[in-house]
């Protein structure tokens, strides 16, 4: 009985969301429609949008995973650098995509090179957005095989646990996929404000029970009293040790100071700023005024929402102290997922499912969205299609949607199979660290063209995009990784060389693509057709 109370609450929320998908999402005609939503979207939609895409399962399960075994806020420090990186986004980036009236972000490259920087800019996003949204798609199926331990009394053996991944990530797609293909943007944005409410709300309950269930603030700060416990700030520093050992110290450290300044404002700027996955939301507001508002909004709300879900990981520290549980999971990923099946009460265990899978789909239905448009309009129009038409528009993209479905299903099931291989793998680092190889060399193109009116071509832009990989590559010690995987060490890391933390990876990626591609001068043929600077 208890557990078709939360199933039925599970199935409310599913019913809920695809019936609202669908509705918002009815009458779509043209690319104008599913690609902007007519440009009608009220501020406040978008900001709740931008929170829902970027609040993936993986914050949902992996920041309480995060805050569980350091028990400590230095994650947070990197959401300094997210809001630093939304005011220049919304300075720079945002009017001449407006002015430009463009679906696809990389239609800008378009105009500002040519043809060639935005294929190779398009298809970076393209591949980079399917292994990052894949690979963060999994994580709400960890709440299934904990249920299956829960009902069986005992964990699946590997290819069990591969095969309830699978699964769960197929389902999740299947029903993210029915209202996205059909409704569009409109359809995204609309059921992301749910989505966002839903998963705040349920994250709050669950702070909640879990501050009462640990005895109180007396009992939680008599229990949290070790060096490190609470530690908000982290310079990175190591006294006593000389420059070079600093500076190795601090790159080599996800969260510390200098990576939340620096590192975390570069990673947001490709993230929000070079990315369709989130560029094309603050497209659909009415014009570029309220589309900066909602998007520097939604920095600041970054902060409390992360805040809570480090709150909850570091509670759940102190509430297995003083319950101790022998059936604890060993992995911190599934931690807040045990609590979720076995310290909450009928109903409200099946909210925070809700909430689980609505961090999952509502990142899920934008990504899909924006894999879609830019296929359409960047590959599929100019090359594929004979004659402009908007149905054949129509038809394409929502095929696409169906093809990035697929793919989704397959990075996951790789990434839930990696896992299972590699138990003691922490899903922050993963997640963000996919697209840290490649979009510092997207967002050093777009800043060359949005700060520059004579510099970079097609030519310079893929030989300094090829560069900026094989750099962020090489500080990131991926040789050494590869040979480990294959066995054989063919690269030796220097010592002395740091091998930087994810945080770092955008960074030093953007320096090398944008002084590589300023070698290059813009052809005067293409600099004459430009229009004058925004003001």
């Amino acid at each position: 009985m208890p557990w078709l109370i939360d199933g039925s609450v599970l199935l409310l929320y599913f019913v809920t969301i695809i019936g609202l998908g669908l509705y918002m999402g009815r009458k779509e005609e043209s690319m104008h429609d599913f690609a902007l939503g007519g440009r009608k979207i009220p501020w406040w939609a978008v900001l709740a949008s931008i929170i829902a895409a970027e609040t993936s399962a993986g914050t949902f399960i992996g920041t309480p995973g995060e805050g569980y075994s350091t028990r400590g806020f230095l994650y947070v420090q990197l959401a300094i650098g997210t809001v630093l990186a939304r005011v220049v986004i919304a300075y720079i980036f945002i009017k001449p995509y407006y002015d430009y009236n463009v679906y696809s972000i990389y239609e800008f490259l378009t105009r500002r090179f040519g043809v060639v920087s935005k294929n190779a800019a398009s298809g970076v996003f393209l591949i980079t957005r399917v292994l990052a949204s894949g690979t963060r798609l999994y994580v709400a199926a960890i709440i299934l095989v904990l249920s299956y331990e829960l009902f069986t009394g005992a964990r699946p053996d590997k290819s069990g646990e591969f095969w309830i991944y699978a699964a769960a990530s197929t389902l999740i797609v299947v029903l993210t996929a029915i209202y996205t293909t059909l409704g569009g943007i409109k359809a995204v944005i609309w059921t992301d404000v749910i989505q966002a409410t839903i998963m705040m709300g349920s994250a709050l309950v669950a702070a909640g029970i879990l501050y009462h269930g640990a005895g109180g603030w007396a009992v939680i700060s008599a229990k949290l009293n070790g060096p490190n416990d609470l530690q908000v700030f982290s310079s990175g520093l190591i006294p006593g040790a000389d420059f070079w050992t600093n500076v190795k110290s601090i790159l080599e450290k996800p969260y510390n100071l200098w990576a939340a300044i620096l590192g975390s404002t570069f990673v947001t700027m490709a993230t929000h700023g070079t990315d369709q996955d989130m560029v094309q939301r603050m497209l659909t507001a009415e014009n570029v005024k309220r589309s900066r508002m909602s998007l520097i909004l939604s920095g600041l709300a970054d902060i409390p929402v992360v805040l809570i879900f480090l709150v909850i990981g570091i509670l759940l520290w102190v509430f297995y102290q003083v319950n101790p549980d022998p059936n604890l999971p060993k992995k911190t990923n599934e931690i807040f997922g045990h609590f979720i099946l076995t310290g909450l009460p009928v109903g409200m265990r099946g909210l925070l499912v809700a909430g689980i899978f609505a961090t999952a789909m509502g990142s899920l239905s934008t990504a899909l969205n924006a894999l879609a448009t830019s296929y359409t309009r960047d590959f599929h129009e100019p090359y594929l299609m004979k004659r402009q038409d908007e149905a054949a528009s129509m038809r394409a993209v929502r095929w696409a949607t169906v093809v990035f479905s697929i793919l989704m299903i397959v990075v996951s099931a790789a990434t839930a199979y990696f896992v299972i291989l590699k138990p003691d793998s922490r899903i922050i680092p993963i997640a963000l660290g996919i697209f840290g190889y490649t979009y510092g060399s997207l967002l050093g193109v777009f800043l060359v063209g949005m700060l520059t009116r004579t510099r970079g071509n097609d030519t310079g832009n893929l030989i300094a995009m090829v560069c900026g990989f094989v750099f962020v590559a090489w500080l990131s010690g991926l040789p050494n990784d590869i040979g480990r995987m294959l066995g054989t060490e063919f690269y030796q890391q220097p010592a002395w060389l740091p091998v930087i933390a994810f945080p770092w990876r955008i960074l030093f990626g953007t320096l090398m693509t944008f002084a590589i591609a300023c070698l290059f001068r813009t052809p005067q043929a293409v600099v004459d057709q430009l229009p004058e600077p925004s003001r």
